[in-house]
């Protein structure tokens, strides 16, 4: 059994009502009994797929609004970015 190190490493302070919003919330309420870790695996592939899934969107939606193309892409893959040694 594999565990989040960062969901093992929440402050409690992070787990009150007062900072937490009605959709989380209701989320805690649902997975108030242990589910199976398969089950409770799935979920949390689900959820990451969600947001993966937003996040292109999003990204899609910044690359129309700036006229961003595959060709800027293929550009800036070729440019060197590293930097030059300074002689002293």
């Amino acid at each position: 059994m594999t565990t989040n190190c960062y969901i093992c490493n929440m402050e409690t302070k992070e787990l009150t009502p007062d900072s937490l919003n009605e959709q989380q919330l209701l989320m805690l309420r649902l997975l108030k009994k242990p589910l199976p870790e398969a089950s409770f695996t799935r979920i949390r592939q689900l959820a990451v797929e969600l947001l993966a899934k937003q996040l292109d969107e999003t990204i899609e939606e910044w690359e129309v609004q700036n006229g961003i193309t595959e060709k800027d892409y293929e550009e800036l893959s070729k440019q060197h970015f590293r930097s030059s040694l300074k002689k002293s």
